[in-house]
């Protein structure tokens, strides 16, 4: 016999997924932003911050996002003055990314936000079962690697 639905890991997640992402989005709409808009901008100004200037590729396999709707995400982010997307001198294919002023200002806020959003949905799980717990679910490696 199958599971009832509260007993199955799979409906329990896609329920608190769903939850937290409503919030994550009425958090981010003052600001302007979609999610998927957030986590390429915040990825990109963190990247940034490291000294690095990454391609498309290499955004999209840092956020794990599709190569394809990065570059259209990427591309609304541009017309919205808060990236910078320049040619690689070494590859005329790629495209390096930056955040500029406006997007610097709006990703520590817009961090901010998110974080805030994270500590109010996880506040009944101590912070290091929780990360435990997604880490393994998305089995993150410890360390990124760029190209």
């Amino acid at each position: 016999m199958p599971l009832h639905p509260a007993e199955s890991p799979g409906f329990l997640l896609w329920h608190a997924t769903l939850r937290w992402q409503r919030n994550i989005a009425q958090a981010l709409a003052p600001l302007g932003l979609t999610h998927v808009q957030f986590v390429l901008l915040a990825c990109t100004w963190w990247l940034n911050q490291q000294g690095h200037r990454p391609s498309q590729v290499a955004l999209a396999q840092f956020a794990g996002t599709d190569v394809k709707m990065t570059s259209q995400v990427v591309r609304s982010l541009e017309r919205k003055g808060l990236v910078e997307r320049a040619v690689d001198a070494s590859d005329t294919r790629a495209r390096r990314l930056r955040v500029i002023a406006r997007g610097a200002r709006l990703a520590p806020r817009a961090i901010a936000a998110v974080e805030q959003v994270d500590a109010d949905f996880f506040d009944s799980v101590r912070p290091g079962d929780a990360l435990h717990l997604l880490r393994k679910l998305a089995r993150f490696p410890e360390k990124e690697v760029l190209r």
